[in-house]
């Protein structure tokens, strides 16, 4: 352990930064595991509590307010770069929405706790339109809890880290014998998701042109229009086209419900 403590001594502030800030971005970098790391190596005395607690705070916002910003201009496209990971980008940011629809604003509180959120929410609160002043409170509050709730872990639960980290440097080869396995099974389980959900890449689609004769033809009583917009992107004055009717997504079960069996359905979206 002392030789652990003597890694982060000199670039333990930098590291911690680096990874929350790249958290905070979207990269695969654990910032909790960084801050449980800050928070045993501020209970050994070799870094100051006070300089891990305000750099992880200011990583956190900085990420969070350039994705803010970029979601604001850049809408679901950035939204679509940051769930490319989940190899099903609308099943990614449709989860992500849903929160924002179950939990409201509050849900910016909580995000940071949920992995595969935590970089979806500023981004979405940014193409939502959320004010800054209102984003930056509740995203500093939620900053703030999570550094203190994980800085306070390791720093309590440091004589654990202790024992975790001298099993690890005894297991040596093991485990990284277990670590190369553990990759090896999470990679062919990801292309196994990507294989299942390449049945959804292949959506059949009609030109405006197209469905703009339907309508003015004698098949137009055979038509039938949905609005499926995200909550967010729809509000009670935004425009529709002509005839269709509105769908909340994050209601579907009780909207399928009365979709007609007799007639030809279309849907748009954002």
């Amino acid at each position: 352990m002392n030789y652990f403590y003597s890694l982060i001594a000199p670039h333990g502030y930098l590291l911690i930064f680096i990874f929350v800030l790249a958290d905070a971005l979207g990269f695969p970098l654990p910032a909790g595991l960084a801050l449980l790391a800050g928070g045993a190596a501020v209970a050994s005395g070799t870094l100051r509590g006070s300089f891990v607690l305000a750099l992880a705070f200011v990583a956190f916002l900085l990420g969070d307010i350039l994705l803010f910003v970029l979601g604001r201009f850049m809408g679901w496209s950035l939204l679509g770069v940051l769930c490319r990971i989940s190899f099903n980008p609308e099943s990614c940011i449709l989860r992500s929405a849903e929160l924002f629809y179950k939990r409201g604003k509050i849900a910016l509180l909580i995000s940071k706790f949920i992995p595969g959120i935590n970089a979806m929410a500023a981004p979405l609160a940014g193409s939502m339109k959320m004010r800054f002043r209102q984003f930056l409170g509740l995203d500093a509050a939620s900053a703030l809890l999570y550094v203190v709730i994980y800085g306070g872990l390791g720093f309590l639960f440091r004589d654990f880290l202790t024992v975790i980290i001298r099993s690890f440097q005894r297991a040596g080869h093991i485990f990284t014998d277990v670590l190369l396995a553990a990759t090896i099974l999470y990679v062919l389980y990801r292309l196994r998701l990507y294989q299942k959900s390449k049945v959804y890449e292949v959506v059949p689609r009609i030109q405006v042109s197209e469905l703009a004769h339907r309508l003015d033809s004698e098949a137009k009583a055979r038509v039938f229009i949905v609005d499926v917009r995200s909550h967010g992107y729809y509000d009670a004055d935004a425009q529709r086209i002509r005839g269709s009717i509105r769908f909340e997504p994050n209601n579907l079960l009780e909207e399928l419900k009365i979709l007609p069996r007799d007639k030809d359905i279309y849907l748009y979206c954002t």
